[in-house]
C-alpha cells in the first residue's frame, strides 16, 4: 500500500507542479494516465523516492519514505522512463549493489539477469548495452528480491514483443502476489484486463478515474 497526505512539489519556491491533498494507493494494478506534461512522471519519482516533496507525508507499507528510508526503499522497487544506470558499472555490478541494498542473496541476481535474457551481456558495461537493453536491465533490477511496491514507467518502450509480453505477464504474476503496482503508461491496452483501478493526473491534480 501506498499513502500520499498533504503532499505537495515544486522545482522552484514560486511554483507548486503537483499537489496530492491525500491518497491511498491499495494493492493490485492502478493505471497512471494523462497527457504528456501533466506531472505524471513526477508523480512517480515521488513515490519512488528520487525527488523529496516540498511537503507532505509518503508512506511505503506504512514507513515513512523520508524518516524510514532504509527500510521503506527495501520494500520499493522503480524503473524510469529513461534507464538511469551508472554508465561504466557492469549490468552485474548494478544488480549486486540492489541485491545488497534489499538484503537478498546473489541468486536472486543470477535469476533476474536471466529472467531478462541478459545472462551472455551480465559482464557488460552500461554503456556498452543499446537503450532495449539498458530497459531490460533496469527491469531487472525491479526483479531482485521481493519488493511489494513497484513503480513502472513506460515500460513497454523501446521492447520488442517477447519482452513486452513478459513485462504484462510479471506485472499481473505481482498483482497475483498482492504487490502494489503503478503503471504509467500510453499503452493502455496492453494492461486494462488487468488493471484494478485508474488515477489520472491532469496539470499537477491526481485522482482517481471512474470507471
Amino acid at each position: 500500500m501506498i499513502e500520499l497526505q498533504d503532499v505537495a512539489f515544486g522545482y522552484d519556491d514560486t511554483r507548486t507542479t503537483l499537489e496530492v491533498p491525500s491518497l491511498t494507493i491499495p494493492a493490485g494494478l492502478t493505471l497512471v494516465v494523462g497527457r504528456n506534461g501533466s506531472g505524471k512522471s513526477t508523480f512517480l519519482r515521488l513515490i519512488a523516492g528520487v525527488d523529496p516533496p516540498r511537503r507532505g507525508t509518503i508512506r511505503i507499507e506504512s514507513l515513512d519514505l523520508w524518516r524510514d528510508e532504509v527500510e521503506a526503499r527495501r520494500r520499493l522497487a522503480y524503473v524510469p522512463e529513461t534507464p538511469e544506470l551508472t554508465p561504466y558499472a557492469t549490468i552485474a555490478d548494478v544488480l549486486r549493489l540492489v541485491a545488497s541494498l534489499r538484503g537478498v542473496t546473489m541468486a536472486s541476481v543470477v535469476n533476474a539477469i536471466d529472467r531478462v535474457g541478459l545472462f551472455e551481456l551480465a559482464g557488460r558495461t552500461v554503456r556498452e548495452l543499446s537503450m532495449g537493453q539498458r530497459r531490460r536491465a533496469m527491469l531487472a533490477s525491479a526483479l531482485v528480491g521481493e519488493p511489494r511496491v513497484i513503480i513502472l514507467d513506460e515500460p513497454l518502450e523501446t521492447l520488442d514483443v517477447e519482452m513486452r509480453a513478459f513485462v504484462v505477464d510479471w506485472v499481473a504474476s505481482l498483482r497475483a502476489a498482492g504487490a502494489a503496482v503503478l503503471v504509467a503508461t500510453h499503452d493502455v491496452a496492453s494492461f486494462s484486463a488487468i488493471a484494478d483501478r485508474t488515477l489520472a493526473v491532469d496539470a499537477g491534480r491526481v485522482g482517481w478515474r471512474q470507471s
